[in-house]
């Protein structure tokens, strides 16, 4: 309990720079630190604060944000193209992604991470499957869909996803 205390803490007041940019005004640093506060006390009060709200103990987590900006990149590379082409030849799908996910932080990591890159969108999410919408039809491709549900899950250590695949880091 004392440790998720100090990470969240550590992680608001980064978010919180970070976000801002402001270290030099005075006015600003003193709002920020009473933003980071409340949000830590209504925390508290909620008393959600335990190793699944954060995550942030161990080196999967930024591991799986490395690897999703490099995915977010190249799909963002393929929708710049697509839209600066003459034709633009979109292909929208709606397709239904399995969900192996048995915890909520699971579940929610990657539909996030769907929804997070860029031309695919998490449309429903059901209890053993996503709908999710995308772009072109080169997004579709459901070995991807799994690798990523598979590194989500080993991220948050997400004992329902199959860790030998996707999650090796």
């Amino acid at each position: 309990m004392i440790r998720s205390t100090l990470v969240l803490l550590v992680v608001l007041v980064i978010y919180w720079l970070a976000l801002s940019g402001y270290i030099h005004d005075r006015l600003l640093l003193t709002l920020g630190a009473i933003s980071v506060v409340v949000v830590f006390l209504l925390v508290l009060r909620m008393k959600i604060l335990d190793d699944e709200t954060v995550p942030y103990f161990h080196g999967k987590v930024p591991a799986y944000f490395s690897w999703l900006l490099v995915e977010v990149a190249k799909a963002n590379k393929a929708v710049v193209k697509t839209v600066l082409s003459p034709d633009m030849e979109i292909s929208p799908q709606l397709i239904t992604v399995p969900m192996p996910h048995k915890t909520d932080m699971g579940r929610v990591s990657f539909a996030n991470s769907i929804t997070l890159t860029p031309g695919t969108i998490s449309v429903a999410l059901q209890e053993d499957s996503i709908l999710v919408h995308a772009l072109l039809e080169e997004m579709t491709d459901m070995d991807g869909f799994a690798e990523m549900g598979a590194r989500a899950g080993w991220a948050v250590s997400d004992p329902g996803v199959d860790l030998g695949r996707g999650g090796s880091g």
